[in-house]
């Protein structure tokens, strides 16, 4: 009944991984991210603002001119050659990196999440295996000194005893302070205060890895090489905006306006008129030839990126999958077969020891052997773990 109860609070990782992606704020940042992009999209999509303001002329105090000619005026920038188009396809490329970013911030917070939960797994099983072993040392040197008492064991058998007992606690507080440290680390992941607690998990029960499909799953869902392929594509919208800014918009003015100059037939004034002003910048001095040239440099920047990480990744992928293959065949290796031996060795040695028909020595080599393997194949678990992490994480490290 008490175990069933334990399990149902246990932590399962599912629950640890909602909890990092909700109150981890590099996932927020990143969404802040995404609203920022929608913003310039949606401005990069705007017309020019008129102007409007007062137009004078002729300001002069004469009989005749009476202050000259005064009104408004309105003018109108019209962007021409689909420039306002390709201004929203940059910024929506824009956005699309920014999705990309907020996918692999996601994808780094789960997986950090992920290493630590199996880390907190692998922290406790070491803590498991230590606190046995400094049980069974603190008992042994318990019956060293009683032996020793009675004239049947000798002083450097219950001396070896007795640094063997302190050495197991030490090597015990230590994995103590490796679980807080694993926890304190949680903590900061999902900003809140999480202390040791049960975990409902199963360190020992490695996926295989493919590491063909693997590839094909990081080639087509990996958010740095999405990344990589928006910037090729936005840097080809770039040039294309470079080369149509050569062509010049179009100014258009006009306005109403009331002259106050008399005429010279009847000497009333002129009255209301209305000008109309179109012009156009003439590119000769600039064809905007630098930015266009910086333009194409920066694409071809941007494909020799996109290859670099596809190439990093492959790279990294067969690094990963090595640890893996080693840390899961090590595993393996330890439980089939060199911890069966060392168990039998030691219990081999304990008894001929308390049968008084070897030395403490001995059996203290293989007690010293047996916790070691068992400490080791924790070790490779938990190495194990970290790859298969990021293998299935897409290689997105936190």
């Amino acid at each position: 009944m008490i175990a069933t109860a334990a399990l149902l609070f246990a932590l399962r990782i599912d629950e640890l991984e909602r909890m990092a992606v909700e109150r981890n704020p590099a996932v927020a940042r990143a969404e802040a991210q995404i609203s920022a992009s929608e913003g310039r999209k949606r401005q990069a999509g705007a017309y020019p603002n008129p102007v409007v303001g007062l137009n004078a002329d002729e300001v002069n105090g004469g009989e005749t001119i009476r202050y000259g000619e005064w009104g408004g005026f309105a003018s109108q920038q019209i962007v021409t050659a689909g420039k306002r188009g390709l201004d929203r396809d940059i910024a929506g490329q824009d956005l699309a990196s920014a999705k990309a970013m907020s996918k692999a911030e996601r994808q780094r917070v789960v997986n950090a999440a992920r290493m630590l939960f199996y880390q907190a797994l692998a922290d406790q099983r070491l803590l498991d295996v230590r606190t046995e072993l400094a049980s069974i040392a603190r008992n042994t040197s318990k019956i060293s000194r009683e032996l020793a008492n009675v004239g049947q064991a000798d002083q450097p058998d219950m001396l070896a005893a007795e640094v063997e007992e302190q050495r197991a606690e030490l090597g015990l507080q230590m994995a103590r302070n490796a679980q807080v440290r694993t926890w304190r680390q949680i903590s900061a992941l999902v900003d809140r205060t999480m202390t040791p607690q049960p975990l409902e998990g199963d360190l020992d029960a490695l996926p295989k890895i493919d590491i063909g499909k693997t590839l094909d799953t990081i080639e087509k869902q990996s958010p740095d090489i999405e990344q990589a392929s928006l910037s090729v594509a936005r840097a080809e919208l770039a040039i294309k905006r470079a080369e149509v800014a050569r062509i010049p918009d179009i100014e258009v003015r006009s306005g109403l306006r009331y002259n106050r100059e008399l005429l010279e037939i009847n000497r009333r004034p002129v009255g209301l008129e209305t000008f109309l002003d179109v012009g156009v910048r003439i590119p000769i001095f600039d064809r905007n030839g630098g930015k266009i040239a910086a333009a194409k440099a920066d694409r071809e920047a941007a494909r020799l990126e996109s290859r670099r990480v596809a190439l990093s990744l492959q790279s990294r992928l067969a690094a990963t999958y090595r640890d893996y293959t080693d840390s899961m065949q090590a595993a393996e290796r330890y439980r089939a077969e060199m911890i069966p031996r060392a168990e039998k060795a030691y219990q081999t040695y304990l008894g001929n020891f308390r049968a008084m028909s070897a030395a403490y020595p001995q059996a203290l080599n293989a007690q010293r052997t047996l916790f070691m393997l068992r400490e080791q194949q924790v070790e490779s678990l938990a190495a194990a773990w970290r790859s298969v992490v990021e293998l299935e994480g897409l290689l997105l490290g936190h």
